[in-house]
C-alpha cells in the first residue's frame, strides 16, 4: 500500500510539472511575437496575488490602490511617493520593486495576506509586460464575441465543419495530430449516449453498419435527435442548473410538486425552442403581454429553491434567502458569475460592487412570495401558485403527464402590488438595512439601459439574451460543449470572472456563441454542429506524446473518454435488459432504495416521514425521473457524482471511488436486470457463443473479441458447475428484484447467465463514453 501510495504521489507530482510545462508552451504559443498578453499571461497572476488587496472591494482595499485599472494603477501612490506602475520603466515602478524584493516588511504580497510570494516566471511576465508599456485590457468574458476569420490549417481534408477548423490550427500549433475517426460501434455509442442517454438498440446498431451511403452519420444524428429521449437527455444538465427537487429541503422536508416544469423542459428541448425565449419565458414568462399558463408555468424555475416549512422562523430572513438564491441561480446558471461574495461587500476579483449586487437581487424582490408559507403538509405548492386542471392538460398542456390527478399546483413567479423597497444590506444580514437601491443589472457586464427595458424582471430577461450582451450566449455554447465533449471550452464553467480558468480555444468560443445568435439561438443546430464534427468524431486512443503534451486531451487532439452521468448509467441499465420504461415525463418515482436510510433523515412527519417503494412499471423509469429528496438525494446516484440538487451546479464533480464499483456489484436495479436478462436468453435455443456475443452487443454496444468470448465461457461453466451442484443457491441468486420471472427456463442456466451478464455490467467500458 505505501508503495502504491508513493507511485500515485509521484504521478501527481509528475501531472502537475507536465501541466505547468503545457502552460509555458500555450502561453509562447499565444504570445509567439513576443508581446506578453494582458489577458491570457499578466491578469492571472495579478487576480491571483494582488487584488485581494488592490482590486475591486474598497472595504479590502490597502493603500487607496487598485492595479486592476490603469489608471489607478498609473497613478501617483496614496503616500506621493512613486508610482505602483511605471509603464516602460519596471525599475521605477513600486509594484516590480515591491516583488522582487527580500525585506519582509516590503515585499508583496505581505506574509500576513498569507499569499505565496511570486515565483521566477510570474516576476519575469510583469517585469517584460512592463517593460512594454503595461498595456491593460478589458476582461476578455466583458467584451462583446467577435467573429474572426476561420483560421488556416496544414490538413484541411480532415476537417469537417468550421469547428475543426480551429482545433485543428491549436492542435497544429502544439506540434499535434488528430487521431483516426472512432469505430462505428464506438462511434454510435457515444452519439446515443450524447444524444439520447440511452445505449443504441441492436436494431439501431446493425442499421448503422450497414449503411454504406456517404451521409449515413449525419441520417443517424437525425434520427437520434428526432427521438423523445433526446429532450430527457439535454434537461437533465438544465435540472441541475435550475436545482430541481421533490421536496422543500430544510428539516420539515415535506413532498412538493414542480415536476410539470420538469414536462415542459423537456418538451421546450424535443420543439427545439430558441435559447433566448427558454430564458425570457423561465426568468419572466408571467410579465410577457401575452402571457398564458404555458409562460407561466416556466417561471418555476425561479421557485425551485429550498422553501422551508418549520415553524418559528422569521419569514423575513426566508423571503430574502429565496431571493438570494435566484439572484444566485441567475449569475451562475445563466451568466456564468460567482458574485455572491458581494452580497456582504464588494467583491475582491471582479469589478461588482455590493451595491450592483443588491440592484440586481432588487428585480427578483418584487415578488408576492413569502419567506413562511405554512408547516410541514401545508400543501404541494406555495404562494404564488399556478393550477392546472385535468382539462387544461388536454389542450393547453399536452405535454404534461398528468396520470390519475384531478389538478397539478406549481410553485411559480407572480409580482407583489406592492413591492418592499430593495436595500444594500450590511454584511449581507436580512435586517441590516443600508442603502435603498432601484432595480439594475451588472454594468460591468453590460449597462442597463431603463429607457430600453423595463425594470423588472422581463426588462433583466430582455437584457439577458440581447445580442450585446457578452456572457449569455458564451455561457450556454460553453455548458453544451461540456455536455458532449466532457469539459468546457471555459474549464470553469460556472465562472467567466477574473478567478475563472481562461478559454482554451477564445476564438472558437466567440465564433460559436455569435454563430449561434445568428442562427437564431438554435439549440438542435449548435447540438448538431458538436457531434457532426471531425474533432468529436475522433478515436479516444492515446498516445505517450499525447499524454505528455496534453494530459487532460484540452487541445482534443483525441475523443473523450469519460464515465457517463450518474442517471445515465441507470438508463443504460434498465434499456440494454429490456425493463425500461420509456414513458415520457410525469411525476417522480421512487425506485429500490437502501431500508432505513430515508427516515433516519426524517423529521416524522408530513407526507415524507416513510419512503414508499413504487410497484411495477414506475419502478423501471429513466433516473432523470427519480425522487429527489434535499435532505437525502438518492444514493446511489450521489455516489456516481450526481448534483444533490441544494443549489445551482453547472458542473459536476467526477470522481472514482470502491463505492461505485459496490453499487454496480450490488444494486437492485443491476441484479434484477441481468436476471431478467438471463431468464429471456436462458430460453432461447442458441450456441452459447452467440448468446455472450449479443449480450456483449446489446450491453457494451460492440462485437467481443475472441478473448471475451472465451473469458466469458469459462466464467459461465464455473458458475453452472456451481448451481448445478446447489439449485437452491441458484434459486437464491434469482430471487432479486419485482419483475415477473420467465415462464420456462432452467434455473441454474439462468444464474449462471445471471453472474456472466453482471460481469458486463461491471465493465468500465459499459458506462463509459469513449
Amino acid at each position: 500500500m505505501r508503495r502504491n501510495l508513493t507511485y500515485a504521489l509521484l504521478a501527481l507530482m509528475l501531472g502537475g510539472l507536465i501541466m505547468v510545462i503545457l502552460k509555458k508552451k500555450i502561453t509562447g504559443a499565444r504570445t509567439g511575437s513576443g508581446e506578453v498578453s494582458y489577458n491570457y499571461e499578466v491578469r492571472p497572476i495579478l487576480s491571483d496575488k494582488c487584488f485581494a488587496c488592490h482590486g475591486p472591494d474598497a472595504n479590502k482595499r490597502e493603500a487607496g490602490l487598485r492595479l486592476d485599472m490603469a489608471e489607478s494603477a498609473y497613478a501617483k501612490l496614496k503616500d506621493g511617493k512613486g508610482f505602483a506602475i511605471v509603464p516602460g520603466d519596471p525599475e521605477a515602478s513600486e509594484v516590480y520593486r515591491r516583488i522582487t524584493s527580500a525585506d519582509p516588511g516590503y515585499v508583496m504580497p505581505t506574509p500576513e495576506s498569507h499569499l505565496s510570494t511570486l515565483n521566477e516566471d510570474e516576476i519575469l511576465v510583469l517585469k517584460k509586460w512592463i517593460t512594454q508599456g503595461a498595456k491593460y485590457e478589458p476582461h476578455w468574458a466583458f467584451t462583446v464575441p467577435v467573429q474572426q476569420p476561420l483560421p488556416e490549417v496544414d490538413n484541411p481534408d480532415w476537417i469537417k465543419n468550421e469547428i475543426d477548423r480551429f482545433t485543428l490550427s491549436e492542435m497544429e500549433g502544439l506540434g499535434l495530430s488528430p487521431n483516426e475517426e472512432a469505430d462505428r460501434a464506438q462511434l454510435l455509442k457515444r452519439l446515443s449516449i450524447d444524444l439520447t442517454g440511452l445505449a443504441p438498440s441492436l436494431e439501431l446498431q446493425q442499421k448503422f453498419l450497414d449503411d454504406d451511403s456517404e451521409n449515413a452519420y449525419e441520417k443517424v444524428v437525425d434520427e437520434l435527435m428526432s427521438q423523445k429521449a433526446y429532450g430527457e437527455r439535454m434537461a437533465l444538465h438544465w435540472l441541475d442548473v435550475a436545482r430541481f427537487a421533490d421536496s422543500y429541503g430544510y428539516q420539515n422536508d415535506d413532498a412538493r410538486t414542480q415536476w410539470a416544469w420538469r414536462d415542459w423542459v423537456i418538451h421546450a428541448f424535443n420543439s427545439n425552442m430558441p435559447y433566448d425565449r427558454f430564458v425570457t419565458w423561465q426568468l419572466a414568462g408571467d410579465l410577457l403581454p401575452d402571457a398564458n399558463k404555458e409562460h407561466i408555468l416556466a417561471t418555476a424555475f425561479l421557485r425551485n429553491h429550498k422553501i422551508t416549512e418549520e415553524d418559528g422562523v422569521i419569514p423575513e430572513e426566508y423571503r430574502v434567502e429565496y431571493h438570494l438564491d435566484k439572484t444566485r441561480t441567475f449569475t451562475s446558471g445563466l451568466l456564468g458569475l460567482t458574485v455572491e461574495c458581494a452580497q456582504c461587500h464588494d467583491h475582491k476579483y471582479d469589478p461588482v460592487s455590493q451595491e450592483d449586487y443588491y440592484r440586481l437581487f432588487a428585480f427578483f424582490n418584487s415578488s408576492r412570495e413569502k419567506g413562511f408559507d405554512g408547516s410541514a403538509g401545508s400543501g404541494p405548492a406555495k404562494t404564488p401558485v399556478l393550477t392546472i386542471s385535468n382539462t387544461e392538460v388536454k389542450n393547453l398542456f399536452s405535454f404534461i403527464n398528468a396520470p390519475d390527478t384531478s389538478q397539478i399546483v406549481v410553485s411559480v413567479m407572480g409580482e407583489s402590488e406592492t413591492p418592499p423597497a430593495t436595500h444594500v444590506l450590511n454584511r449581507g444580514v436580512y435586517d441590516a438595512l443600508g442603502k435603498v437601491v432601484t432595480a439594475g443589472a451588472l454594468p460591468a457586464v453590460m449597462k442597463f439601459d431603463s429607457l430600453k427595458y423595463p425594470k423588472n424582471r422581463l426588462g433583466l430577461a430582455q437584457w439577458t439574451v440581447a445580442k450585446e450582451n457578452p456572457l449569455t450566449a458564451r455561457v450556454f455554447v460553453n455548458q453544451v460543449w461540456q455536455e458532449i465533449f466532457g469539459q468546457g471550452l471555459v474549464k470553469s464553467t460556472g465562472d467567466f470572472g477574473m478567478q475563472g480558468d481562461l478559454p482554451s480555444h477564445p476564438a472558437l468560443l466567440d465564433w460559436l456563441a455569435v454563430d449561434f445568435m445568428n442562427h437564431g439561438w438554435n439549440i438542435k443546430r449548435l447540438v448538431k454542429q458538436l457531434v457532426v464534427s471531425a474533432t468529436y468524431r475522433q478515436s479516444s486512443k492515446t498516445t505517450r506524446e499525447k499524454q505528455e503534451k496534453d494530459p487532460e486531451n484540452i487541445y482534443l487532439s483525441r475523443g473523450v473518454r469519460t464515465r457517463v452521468p450518474a442517471e445515465l448509467i441507470r438508463d443504460i441499465v434498465l434499456s440494454t435488459s429490456g425493463l425500461l420504461n420509456p414513458e415520457i415525463g410525469g411525476p417522480s418515482v421512487k425506485p429500490y432504495q437502501p431500508k432505513g436510510i430515508w427516515e433516519a433523515t426524517t423529521a416524522n412527519r408530513g407526507s415524507l416521514a416513510r419512503y414508499v417503494q413504487d410497484t411495477d412499471g414506475l419502478l423501471y423509469r429513466r433516473g432523470l425521473y427519480t425522487f429527489i429528496k434535499l435532505t437525502l438525494p438518492p444514493p446511489a446516484m450521489i455516489i456516481f457524482d450526481a448534483s444533490n440538487r441544494d443549489h445551482c451546479e453547472v458542473k459536476r464533480q467526477r470522481t472514482n471511488t470502491p463505492l461505485q464499483a459496490l453499487v454496480m456489484l450490488n444494486d437492485p436495479t443491476v441484479l434484477e436486470a441481468s436476471r431478467v436478462l438471463a431468464e429471456r436468453m436462458s430460453t432461447r435455443t442458441i450456441p452459447l457463443d452467440k448468446q455472450i456475443t449479443e449480450l456483449f452487443r446489446r450491453i457494451v454496444c460492440r462485437n467481443p473479441t475472441a478473448n471475451e468470448i472465451e473469458l466469458l465461457t469459462d466464467y459461465y461453466h464455473t458458475e453452472l458447475a456451481t448451481f448445478s451442484k446447489d439449485r437452491k443457491k441458484a434459486q437464491t441468486v434469482l430471487n432479486v428484484g419485482d419483475h415477473l420471472h420467465e415462464a420456462h427456463y432452467e434455473v441454474s442456466r439462468a444464474a449462471a447467465l445471471m453472474r456472466t451478464i453482471s460481469t458486463i455490467y461491471n465493465m468500465e467500458e459499459t458506462i463509459t463514453k469513449s
